[in-house]
């Protein structure tokens, strides 16, 4: 591993780090109620924030929340289910039909912790009435290939659930309702972490609508219909089931974004962080950002150039093959296509959870001999930005970032070290 890939990696590793449950749960706990504590959850931090609230809860509690496969952490006394991600599964229907009843029947001497982070709305996938799990799962595939933003996506799966989009809040009242979030959204928006089931959304069928003529998407006749009935519009803010429900963000990408720059600082380097929501074309915007790397290397100055945000990869519909790809890998792919090998630009884009796109792999690195690697072991860039395959073309040049599950999840890390 080369001074340059280590330092990025550990750059890395500082923004996970400041976003693990263990750092962040527990400056955020309510007071114990006079009555039950339940504890619910979905997304790929979920267990791991459970775990950590058993640690620190004093008195009895019980609960369940959902997590991706392999993200699992050991809990005495709160339920851990898996799930898939991204697409769901029969296991996260159950799970999140179960969650219901769980919040079903409290009182106001109750209280209730819901854990969400990123993950959650493929993790609870509760079609609603008259829609099967089949419906949404064709859904989220349309919208994964759509390059739809997560807003976006979003809106549309509050609307087709029974409980997203503060349905699950409003199942709980009248007991108290206190959520602490991880986000991995842009903007930070309660509504978009996991499709926000204990908040208010302000997003309507209509929004919805738009989002499925704006991307052409194609829809089953039922799911069609389902966007048309006013019973499946979400809660509203204002209603008075969510008076006694509140949400707190406990970790967000710029906090994470800042935990590398300030690793930086203190190794000598002048870090500028261009954002923790950029949005776009994964591969557009890895072509821009080698643009602005080259400018910075032409006018002999050295830099290093920190992002977040979620873009979108957008596949073609032309019937090629398609091979294993997620946006940090398909933002390397047009970095590297733009850079062609220029010296003494190195550059890390990865996934906070561990998992980029629907991977075992959190992203990559490149470097001015990147290429010539992979073209070494048979694979030349232009095939890999044809197939859109991310991953295939960084193994074969050595080059993937590998974690396992990170268990937290702030959205997207991107740097580029311009050497002087």
């Amino acid at each position: 591993m080369s001074a340059e890939t280590d330092f990025l990696r550990r750059l890395f590793d500082a923004a996970v780090d400041a976003a693990r449950p263990a750092r962040i749960v527990a400056d955020h706990l309510p007071a114990a109620p006079a009555g039950r504590v339940v504890v619910i959850g979905a997304g790929k931090a979920s267990a791991a924030m459970a775990a950590e609230l058993e640690r620190r809860w004093p008195g009895p509690l019980e609960g369940l929340v959902i997590t991706r496969y392999g993200h699992e952490e050991p809990c005495a006394r709160i339920e851990i289910a898996s799930a898939s991600h991204p697409v769901p599964d029969e296991a996260g229907a159950a799970a999140a039909a179960r969650t219901l009843e769980l919040v079903s029947g409290l009182t106001e001497d109750d209280l209730v912790i819901a854990l969400i982070s990123g993950g959650g709305s493929a993790l609870m996938p509760l079609p609603a009435p008259g829609l099967t799990l089949a419906d949404k799962q064709a859904v989220n595939r349309a919208l994964l290939a759509s390059g739809a933003s997560i807003d976006e996506m979003n809106c549309l799966r509050r609307h087709l659930s029974a409980i997203k989009g503060g349905r699950l809040a409003a199942a709980a009242f009248p007991a108290r309702m206190v959520t602490l979030m991880i986000s991995d959204v842009p903007g930070d928006d309660p509504i978009n972490i996991a499709s926000g089931p204990t908040v208010a959304d302000p997003t309507t069928l209509a929004d919805a609508r738009a989002i499925v003529a704006k991307y052409g998407l194609e829809l089953a006749p039922q799911v069609a219909a389902a966007l048309e009935d006013p019973a499946n519009e979400s809660v509203k803010p204002g209603d008075p089931r969510l008076a006694r429900a509140e949400a707190h963000v406990v970790a967000a990408p710029m906090a994470s974004l800042e935990a590398a720059a300030e690793l930086a600082r203190a190794e000598g380097y002048l870090p500028e962080i261009l954002g923790d929501d950029l949005e776009g074309e994964a591969r557009e915007m890895g072509r821009a950002m080698a643009r602005q790397a080259l400018a910075l290397k032409a006018a002999g100055r050295a830099g290093l150039l920190i992002s977040g945000g979620e873009t979108t990869v957008t596949l073609p519909k032309d019937g090629r093959e398609i091979g294993a790809g997620g946006r940090n890998v398909d933002f390397l792919l047009g970095l590297a296509e733009v850079l062609d090998g220029a010296p003494g630009i190195h550059a890390l884009a990865a996934d906070t959870d561990g998992v980029d796109g629907a991977t075992e792999v959190a992203g990559a690195v490149i470097g001015p001999d990147t290429v010539a690697r992979a073209a070494a072991a048979g694979y030349p860039l232009a095939r890999a930005l044809e197939r859109f395959d991310g991953h295939g073309y960084f193994e074969a040049a050595g080059a993937q970032v590998v974690t396992g599950p990170t268990r937290t999840n702030v959205n997207d890390f991107r740097a580029i070290l311009i050497a002087p």
